[in-house]
């Protein structure tokens, strides 16, 4: 099996064949990125590629973290880089007068600028995140106008999770409730048409939207079938593609793709790969998430004697998925690296 590129060298001259175009200011040529939506690089893609998704470091760390993240991932010349978007978070801060104090924190902030300074440094389509979750209507436009002028086309549209202190989610006074809602606001920008309805002949954006998929349903569905529903009244509105929850199970998402077909859900729909690397993982992920882990995997992860044992029993089961889905024509691997790339980067080291 072939992929785009077998090394920085020539994920470099791959770039500069298909992504990029030059232009003639006067006697300079300047080498200038075109950027290409997600449906397009999967159109025009003749091997399966793969791509990555990344969380901005905590504030007050460097952007060098991601750099120090991504650098040895590079090798395998990704076809783009998913950057994840954050909430803030309420907390209680005591004051001096012994009294507590409610305000909101942004942990994780940065995604528009991480996503410029990734194309800027790799050459690479960036993905940001856009959630409903604790943003308002004119917070999301805002961000899509920065976005646009960027030249960012590539969107990822999702509700996002409830706030740590919440059991359910509750939207932003002034935000969306759904992600069909803010697929429905991205459409409209691209249509030209604003929050304000006072300007007339607005630009229009260019977003190609992607929403989420979930192979074994989202944990608030009665059923599958209810599920895929939603699914593809985001995709009716004009979302563009799908890229699925993690799993661990092939078969869940080969059942996925058949519901999705039985239910004329035709655009691409890209499969998400976390490697499992903890024991702790083995309980925690099934309750965030709503996964399963298979019965092997869980007595593999549980015979480990120590940290590194548990990451080799995941790295050789992301293998065993990523073979399978390779032999069954999957478009894309799409791996969710967080916080451990080197698990991902051996994976792929070993793939070609």
């Amino acid at each position: 099996m072939e992929f785009a590129a077998k090394n920085s060298e020539t994920a470099w001259l791959r770039f500069q064949k298909t992504n990029c175009l030059y232009t003639s200011y006067g006697n300079y040529s300047i080498f200038v990125p075109e950027v290409m939506k997600v449906t397009q690089v999967l159109a025009e893609a003749t091997k399966p590629i793969i791509s990555f998704e990344i969380l901005p470091p905590t504030k007050g760390k460097s952007i060098e973290s991601i750099y120090n993240h991504l650098d040895p991932l590079m090798e395998f010349g990704p076809s783009f880089i998913n950057v994840t978007y954050h909430r803030a978070e309420q907390v209680y801060k005591k004051r001096p007068d012994g009294s507590f104090e409610r305000v909101e924190i942004r942990k994780r902030p940065g995604t528009v600028g991480i996503c410029a300074a990734i194309m800027n440094k790799y050459k690479v389509e960036a993905i940001p995140h856009l959630i409903c979750g604790g943003f308002s209507k004119e917070e999301t436009e805002n961000a899509l106008i920065d976005l646009h002028f960027l030249g960012i086309k590539n969107v990822l549209a999702l509700r996002g999770d409830a706030a740590a202190n919440e059991k359910f989610f509750t939207p932003h006074p002034h935000g969306h409730r759904y992600a069909e809602d803010l697929v429905q606001q991205i459409i409209s920008l691209n249509n030209g048409k604003y929050l304000e309805e006072d300007i007339m002949d607005g630009v229009k954006t260019d977003f190609c939207i992607g929403v989420a998929g979930y192979p074994e349903k989202h944990f608030e569905a009665p059923n599958a079938d209810i599920d895929i529903y939603y699914l593809k009244r985001k995709l009716d509105l004009g979302a563009d593609y799908v890229t699925t929850q993690m799993f661990f199970n092939n078969e869940h998402y080969y059942q996925f793709l058949k519901r999705c077909d039985a239910n004329d859900v035709k655009v691409p729909i890209i499969p998400g790969l976390k490697p499992l690397t903890s024991k702790r993982q083995l309980s925690m992920i099934p309750s965030i998430f709503n996964v399963e882990v298979p019965v092997d995997l869980c007595k593999e992860m549980l015979k480990a004697k120590n940290e590194s044992d548990c990451e080799k029993v995941g790295e050789e089961w992301l293998l065993m998925q990523c073979r399978d889905l390779l032999k069954n024509k999957v478009p894309v691997l799409h791996f969710y690296t967080l916080g451990k790339p080197q698990v991902v980067y051996n994976v792929l080291k070993q793939l070609f």
